[in-house]
């Protein structure tokens, strides 16, 4: 018989052993480890063993939340870190600096041994897939667990059914054809050869699984002090448009780079003839996902109960912030309870205000956007600073000096670049840079004025003259800084956190903009999407910015202009929220983008003269076909005569 699956070497043995990460007190569904289970027949006994094991099957959701398990937070170039100081490299900045191979693989999800960091253990992945098998096999069984509801048992069912989905898209996103784990088997055995299967069999197989769990899965938990984190019916279909969008895109979709990419027995794992059925299913997908969510109380987020009479100006940054950082608010369709964002040192830097310096041990400000992410975003009219035939950036480097009118932004008689003049509202509320406002709600004015800057000039607060706490480009991310995290007046700030968003409904909008393109260029249905978006950004319409201040002012009317509109958009209202690295490899413009040089301001000068300066500081390099996945490696390509390895791997 032709096997149909992949060697699994991770170690899963019948007792559940797998001990659990710190989770906040108020999602105590994930604090609960299964406990004195000695058996399968022992663990499907009663309802509260039972639902330990589904517990379990949930906690191998990747971390997100932590900059050290998310692998697309850094390893494409969005964030980078000091270049003298490898102790915070973690395995994805490494792949982000080419140093992926396949004899010890950095990040390593497919053998689960390691991330390529020593001490750093792997999810584990397929050993998840197999426990959610193990459950589903006993629980569709009704002689066990009998003191349950059928309706319960039903919903747990789902559950376990959706994680089994959401695992095999995790690898598959990150390796391309993967094997279809479809019953349980016995990891410890030596002689389980198995094999990859084509992509659009998995595309396929994996949404059919995410259907047959959101038709059982209820629209809303039925208590939110207790299961917050579970998965409903709107993450299920979320995930699944999210799946076939992928699925659509040319990476996926009749790519010819991967025409010889078979297995051992000729078997060819990618298709090389484009379907564009597959853009219609996906915007089938994403708008079904779209009805369900905002049908159960999904809308974006908007800063409301101003308390502390704030400008219109810093309430659209918070609109902008809060939909990421604010616990559990409308637009989040799906928060990781297992991870919540634990690296907000790492984003802000010690700020000043006058004379008063806040040294807070915990600001570290280590998280730094390179000048070509600075540049992305678009200007006040809405449009790239390269298509504004209104505002000038020819001269980026210029000195400017900020007035009265600018206070929300840069600090008044604060000489900065003109680079950061007359930019979009999600440029101030993402980025942090030298003279730029950062305001919190511990701000010491008790307002938005007179309030927190920063100082990123070498020797100053924020600048260079520490060996590990500074800024590579003169930049910080400020988007995934909870405003109300304490920073003020204390040693050690004390970060509030929030559950890592998965998923929201602005990621949604412009994803079924992108599919709607597709099957139909230049749609005002699709740009009607995209103004939802930009409208919460305190941005004009795709038609009337691009009529009035772009010099391509028809770009919008034919697809392919729509696209990269579609694009930019969807790159601008997602950045550093893990996005970017799937979407340009999705798109193939990876090779592109990941192939131009990491440059900043020159972090050596004390004076705006020197440090504005444009500074190399890395050269990147995205081989193609090759980086598009990451390889399987040698451990497992050795011991497995069936495997295939990935291509130029």
């Amino acid at each position: 018989m032709r096997p149909n699956n992949i060697t699994i070497r991770t170690g899963l043995m019948i007792p559940i052993l797998f001990c659990m990460g710190m989770i906040s007190s108020c999602k105590k569904f994930l604090d609960i480890v299964p406990d004195n289970i000695a058996t399968i027949e022992s663990a499907f006994k009663l309802r509260k063993e039972a639902e330990k094991y589904l517990f379990a099957c949930y906690s191998y959701l990747p971390k997100y939340g932590d900059g050290w398990y998310n692998p697309s937070l850094t390893a494409a170039d969005e964030i980078w870190y000091p270049q003298n100081d490898q102790s915070t490299w973690q395995a994805a900045f490494r792949i982000a600096q080419g140093q992926q191979n396949k004899s010890n693989p950095y990040f390593d999800e497919w053998s689960g041994r390691s991330r390529g960091q020593g001490a750093e253990t792997g999810q584990k992945i397929w050993r998840g897939i197999n426990q959610c098998n193990i459950f589903l096999e006993n629980m569709k069984d009704l002689t066990k667990v009998r003191d349950i509801t059928q309706f319960e048992r039903e919903k747990w069912i789902a559950e376990a059914e959706f994680l089994k989905a959401y695992y095999h898209y995790y690898m598959l996103r990150m390796y391309g054809p993967i094997p279809l784990m479809e019953k349980s088997i016995n990891i410890d055995a030596s002689d389980i050869f198995v094999r990859r299967q084509p992509v659009d069999s998995c595309v396929n197989w994996i949404a059919g699984l995410l259907d047959k769990a959101a038709s059982k899965l209820p629209l809303k938990v039925a208590d939110e002090n207790t299961e917050l984190g579970r998965i409903t019916q709107p993450i299920a279909l979320a995930v699944k448009a999210k799946l076939l969008i992928m699925a659509a895109s040319p990476l996926f979709n009749g790519n010819p780079d991967f025409s010889s990419f078979s297995d051992k027995e000729g078997v060819q794992l990618f298709s090389t003839v484009y379907d564009p059925l597959k853009w219609e299913k996906a915007r089938d997908a994403c708008g079904e996902a779209i009805r369900v969510a905002e049908e159960n109380g999904a809308v974006l987020y908007t800063y409301k109960n101003d308390i502390y009479k704030l400008s219109d100006t810093i309430k659209t940054q918070l609109n902008i912030r809060n939909a990421l950082t604010t616990w559990w608010n409308p637009e989040i369709i799906w928060s990781h309870s297992n991870s919540y964002f634990n690296n907000e040192s790492l984003c802000m830097p010690p700020v000043e205000r006058g004379t008063n310096f806040d040294r807070g041990g915990g600001l570290r400000g280590l998280w730094a956007p390179p000048l070509k992410i600075v540049k992305l975003y678009y200007s006040a009219n809405g449009v790239p600073i390269d298509e504004d035939k209104v505002l000038n950036f020819s001269n980026l480097e210029e000195l400017r000096t900020a007035k009265a009118a600018d206070k929300y932004y840069i600090e008044p008689n604060f000489l900065t670049a003109r680079l950061h003049f007359d930019r979009e509202p999600r440029f101030y509320a993402a980025i942090g840079f030298d003279g730029s406002i950062f305001y919190m709600k511990d701000s010491p004015s008790g307002s938005d004025e007179d309030t927190y800057y920063i100082k990123a000039k070498n020797a100053e607060n924020a600048g260079y003259g520490h060996f590990q706490n500074y800024s590579e480009t003169g930049y910080f991310v400020k988007k995934l800084v909870n405003w109300e995290s304490s920073t003020r007046g204390v040693t050690n700030p004390t970060w509030k956190g929030y559950p890592w968003p998965m998923i929201r409904l602005a990621d949604l909008y412009l994803l079924y903009a992108e599919a709607i393109n597709e099957v139909e260029g230049g749609s005002s249905n699709a740009i009607s999407y995209v103004d939802k978006v930009r409208a919460r950004a305190g941005l004009k319409g795709v038609v009337e910015s691009w009529s009035n201040y772009s010099n391509n002012p028809a770009k919008f009317s034919t697809k392919d202009g729509l696209r990269q509109i579609i694009q930019r958009e969807r790159s601008i209202e997602m950045m550093f929220e893990g996005e970017r690295l799937w979407d340009l490899k999705r798109w193939k413009l990876a090779a592109e983008e990941l192939n131009k040089d990491i440059t900043g301001w020159n972090v050596f000068g004390k004076a705006a003269s020197s440090f504005y300066q444009q500074r190399f500081v890395f050269k990147q390099s995205f081989i193609t076909p090759r980086d598009y996945f990451w390889p399987v490696g040698d451990y497992d390509t050795r011991r497995n005569p069936y495997l295939v390895e990935n291509p130029g791997w």
